[in-house]
């Protein structure tokens, strides 16, 4: 878990009965230590809209988009590779997780992810950081940049082979 959001938290007993929609932006500071804890180079701009709503079986559904402006290392280059991020969550907290009994084929894309409410607190910072790391890019690469590196110590492939050998015998017949 994040700790860099733990406070954008909402306990249950506040969200009235139409719900809660709320906006919130990051702070400099909380940019920062996302950025450290995702080995970002940069986080320029993080801001969430979401919605909390009570369900009819006891349950609460957030659902919200992240916006973000990141900036990552290129994977070839190391030079920054600006990116940005425009998701979407959506889950549900129940107070128990039912699990699929085995004879059942249960689809995880079948509807919203589904998350243990503990201590009556929906972690809404959790859920943004959980969603701004799924959404970056895992291998970023700047435009243009190729991987081209050989090994200086190795030899021409070809005078490497264990067939060179056996090349040259045969150039010689």
């Amino acid at each position: 878990m994040s700790e860099q959001l733990s406070d954008w938290t909402h306990n249950v007993t506040d969200i009235p009965a139409g719900g809660l929609d709320r906006e919130r932006d990051a702070s400099e500071s909380e940019r920062a230590a996302i950025a450290e804890a995702l080995k970002l180079l940069k986080l320029d701009r993080l801001t969430t809209r979401y919605r909390i709503k009570l369900q009819g079986d006891g349950s609460y559904r957030l659902t919200g988009k992240v916006i973000a402006a990141v900036e990552q290392a290129c994977v070839v280059t190391l030079n920054p590779v600006p990116d940005d991020i425009d998701a979407t969550f959506d889950v549900e907290f129940r107070h128990e997780v039912d699990d699929p009994d085995d004879d059942e084929e249960a689809s995880v894309l079948a509807g919203p992810d589904v998350d243990i409410l503990e201590r009556g607190v929906i972690p809404v910072g959790r859920i943004v950081f959980e969603t701004v790391s799924a959404s970056l890019d895992p291998y970023p690469r700047r435009e243009g940049a190729e991987f081209d590196w050989q090994d200086p110590h190795q030899a021409d492939p070809k005078e490497t082979s264990p067939f060179a050998a056996l090349s040259q015998l045969k150039d010689k017949k």
